[in-house]
């Protein structure tokens, strides 16, 4: 069983809050879990618990917003944040009508 160190959404439409969580890396989101490590509220500060350090210490691995929390709180080394995540780069087609409009700005630039 692998175990992922994860957040579980709460809160209402647009206030959310969630709970640090252990659980098995195949449950859903807010589904099942194994142990409530402690909570994250954007709209607050930031604190957490030792038992992170108990469950880094077993193995579990935490997922990469928590890696940043944790690397903010000094509890792990502090993971590089990628410039330009897979996500956010543009699709095929918006990569063909960017490489178009280059070519065309090229040829006018020559003529």
């Amino acid at each position: 069983m692998s175990l992922k160190i994860r957040l579980a959404r709460g809160g209402a439409k647009k206030r959310p809050y969630y709970s640090i969580v252990v659980a098995d890396s195949r449950s859903p989101r807010d589904g099942r879990f194994i142990e409530k490590l402690g909570t994250y509220n954007p709209m607050l500060d930031r604190g957490h618990a030792d038992r992170i350090q108990h469950w880094l210490g077993v193995g579990a691995l935490p997922s990469d917003r928590v890696a940043r929390f944790l690397g903010d709180a000094g509890l792990i080394e502090k993971p590089a944040i990628p410039d330009n995540p897979v996500k956010a780069r543009p699709k095929a087609r918006a990569q063909e009508r960017a490489k178009a409009a280059e070519e065309a700005a090229a040829a006018a630039g020559r003529s």
